[in-house]
């Protein structure tokens, strides 16, 4: 199994991340929520292992633009499921699944 990362490439803390893999010569696949879309099985994946809070971003500014009543509905495993699947941006980045099976949101 090979490391997958999963975010937008412009993001700062997904570049961090993956000049701290390139830095460091680990292989990995990068998956980019902009153009190939968030997976909806990875996603349910996530939030199994995870908890749909650690996957809202409510830090960026896809958060902070929408609606206060958007935000309020953001309540719940399904409810955070369906405002990630609409705005891929709200997912916190990066998101890794490595390559023992462990999955990782953010990095520091």
């Amino acid at each position: 199994m090979t490391i997958t990362l999963y975010g937008i490439p412009n993001c700062g803390t997904v570049k961090r991340a993956r000049a701290w893999l390139a830095e460091r010569g680990v292989a990995y696949v990068f998956h980019d929520f902009k153009r190939e879309g968030l997976p909806p099985a990875r996603l349910d994946a996530w939030i199994a292992a995870l908890g749909w809070e650690a996957l809202v971003n409510r830090q960026g500014l896809t958060w902070r633009r929408l609606a206060e009543a958007e935000r309020r509905r953001v309540v719940d495993a399904a409810s955070a499921r369906a405002a990630l699947r609409a705005q891929p941006s709200l997912v916190k980045r990066p998101v890794v699944e490595w390559a023992d099976g462990g999955i990782g949101v953010g990095f520091d």
